[in-house]
């Protein structure tokens, strides 16, 4: 069983950062890949970015590069996402979520344990 703990979010300005975290526990030693996805009203959920958890495997939504970065804490088995220069375009519903092994995927179908997700809100 594997649970995913979210934290950070919240309003922010246009051009301002914030940084989302994922916790996990689980019962097993196996390793995991995390990734990151968003909803915004209206829309279809969508890639952010994903990292196994030894950090080693890494790949970002090429619309987010060089504003959004992904790190793992293999031993805090938490992960973040680190986000620069928000738009308001980047107003959505942030999830985590999880999957076995060190694979890194882009499609949501692939993973099996998600977060709750968090707001996140930039304001112009």
């Amino acid at each position: 069983q594997v649970e995913l703990v979210q934290s950070g979010g919240g309003l922010v300005q246009s051009g301002g950062s914030l940084r989302l975290s994922c916790a996990a526990t689980v019962g097993t030693q196996y390793t995991f890949t995390t990734g990151w996805f968003r909803q915004a009203p209206g829309k279809q959920r969508e890639f952010v970015a994903a990292t196994n958890w030894s950090g080693d495997w890494t790949t970002i939504s090429d619309s987010m590069k060089g504003r959004f970065t992904i790190a793992a804490d293999n031993a805090k088995k938490t992960v973040y996402l680190q986000m620069q220069h928000l738009r308001p375009d980047d107003t959505a519903v942030y999830s985590c979520a999880a999957r076995m092994g060190r694979k890194v995927g882009t499609d949501q179908t692939e993973y099996d344990y998600w977060g709750l997700g968090t707001q996140v809100t930039v304001s112009s």
